[in-house]
């Protein structure tokens, strides 16, 4: 996946906006004010951190070199993924969006209802 396809797949999810919050190398993904994906899209090779279950981020890591413990983040409920093609893109794609699904699942019940109207 290139770096202009992960943006494009982040901001096609209803309500995502691209911030910099982290300055202007640094790509965040944002639902409702909170983020789901962050990445400096400009790196070589492409990394991006995602949320993920606590659980099944274990399996992940264990199953997956490519994918590690959430660099800078919290270690139990995000991944770093490496996108250097040893994933396929499909994966990744699945990935980013449990992402956002787990982001959108904890935010206020209103805020879920206007985002399924969108």
């Amino acid at each position: 996946m290139t770096p202009q396809e992960l943006r494009a797949f982040c901001l096609s999810f209803n309500d995502a906006v691209e911030d910099f919050p982290f300055g202007p190398e640094t790509s965040v993904f944002k639902v409702a004010g909170k983020m789901f994906a962050l990445s400096s899209l400009d790196a070589s090779p492409l990394r991006v951190n995602l949320k993920c279950d606590p659980d099944l981020a274990v399996q992940l890591r264990a199953a997956h070199p490519e994918i590690t413990p959430g660099w800078h983040m919290n270690k139990r409920h995000w991944n770093t993924v490496t996108a250097d093609g040893a994933l396929p893109d499909q994966q990744l794609r699945e990935l980013v969006e449990d992402s956002y699904d787990l982001v959108v699942a904890g935010l206020p019940r209103a805020v879920r209802l206007r985002l399924d109207r969108a």
